[in-house]
C-alpha cells in the first residue's frame, strides 16, 4: 500500500482560512443595551442593509447599569446619546452614504419590549425634525 501525501492538505486549509477571512463581515458597533425585539404579524426582510442606521432603545447590558442607570437608554453607534444627538447622527450618516443612496436611507428603530413608548416617540419626532422619514421598526417572527 502506498502511503497517502499530505503535501496539498496544508493548502487546502490555508485556502479556506482565506475564504473565510475575506467573506466574514465584522460587527459595526458594541450593543450596551439589552434588547428584546418584539413579535411582529407582518415581517419584511431587509433588501440592502448598508442603507439602514440602526437606533438602539433599552436598558443598559451589566456592564454599563453602574455608570447609567437601568432606565432606557439610546444607543447611536458605539456611544449612548439624548434625543438632541439624533440630528447630527442622521447627518453624519447620510454623509457617508453616496448621493444616489442617500433618498433610499432607512432608519432602523430596535428597541426593547418592554420600553416606555414615550422615548420611542420622542426619537419618532427627532426623526421628523431632521427629515429622517423613512423608519423601520426591528422585530421578529412570532414563535410557532
Amino acid at each position: 500500500m502506498p502511503g497517502i501525501t499530505s503535501s496539498s492538505l496544508s493548502d487546502i486549509v490555508f485556502m479556506l482560512l482565506f475564504f473565510f477571512m475575506v467573506t466574514t463581515q465584522m460587527r459595526d458597533t458594541e450593543q450596551k443595551v439589552k434588547i428584546t425585539t418584539p413579535e411582529a404579524s407582518e415581517v419584511v426582510k431587509l433588501d440592502r442593509k448598508d442603507l439602514n442606521s440602526y437606533i438602539n432603545i433599552g436598558s443598559p447590558t451589566l456592564q454599563y447599569q453602574a455608570q447609567y442607570g437601568t432606565d432606557a437608554r439610546i444607543q447611536l453607534n458605539d456611544a449612548f446619546r439624548t434625543t438632541d444627538d439624533i440630528r447630527d447622527f442622521v447627518a453624519a450618516e447620510r454623509d457617508a452614504l453616496s448621493e444616489a443612496d442617500r433618498q433610499l436611507m432607512t432608519v432602523s428603530i430596535k428597541a426593547d419590549q418592554d420600553v416606555r413608548m414615550g422615548i420611542v416617540t420622542d426619537v419618532k419626532q427627532e426623526l421628523r425634525r431632521c427629515s429622517a422619514l423613512k423608519i423601520m421598526y426591528s422585530a421578529r417572527k412570532p414563535a410557532k
